[in-house]
């Protein structure tokens, strides 16, 4: 039981290192069955690694900031000190190339501790495993991505896809609220 404990908090603080780990091994895997191109694939592991190496070499520790690219729209998450530094931190991500669409989601609040993060890791879980058993649409066509206890869903869907996948995730056990970052096909 601890093991497991200490896997929940380490994932759950290692969250935003998700893609510089998926670009590796697994990203051949994943590409098959993604619908973006192999190239926005690749732009987008490109984005958050260099937004995430930007931001924590400006901020270092002042700021938890999440990057998720998804097609080269980008969702930023997470706490910042003020309104000025949420500003600067969005500048960064216009910045960097191939970034498109940015939704700036960030909250000027203290940082958020790491049972709300490794929360927010089991609510992510959750919606994807209730994802993978929901035959209206393909799991691995939507990218979650919860903070403080609000889901966030990015993908290429067409508006049954984004309906059925909204409705399973507002549905899942501590999630407050969705909101959808959808690129639509029809």
């Amino acid at each position: 039981m601890r093991n497991i404990l200490f896997i929940l908090i380490i994932s759950a603080s290692l969250q935003g290192c998700f893609p510089v780990v998926a670009a590796g091994a697994g990203a051949g895997a994943l590409m098959v069955q993604d619908r973006r191109t192999s190239g926005a694939y690749v732009e987008d592991a490109a984005i958050e690694t260099k937004a995430f190496d930007r931001i924590g070499k400006q901020f270092k520790n002042t700021v938890h900031v999440n990057v998720t690219s998804y097609n080269r729209n980008v969702l930023i998450s997470g706490e910042v000190p003020d309104e000025t530094t949420k500003s600067q931190v969005e500048r960064i991500i216009t910045n960097i190339q191939n970034a498109g669409k940015i939704y700036n989601e960030l909250v000027v609040a203290g940082q958020s501790s790491l049972t709300a993060r490794s929360n927010d890791s089991l609510i992510t879980s959750n919606v994807k495993m209730r994802f993978v058993g929901d035959k209206r649409f393909s799991a691995t066509s939507i990218k979650v991505v919860t903070e403080n206890g609000t889901v966030y869903l990015m993908g290429i869907v067409n508006r049954a896809e984004a309906l059925a996948a909204s409705e399973v995730a507002s549905g899942s056990k501590g999630v407050s609220r969705v909101v959808e970052l959808f690129e639509y096909v029809d």
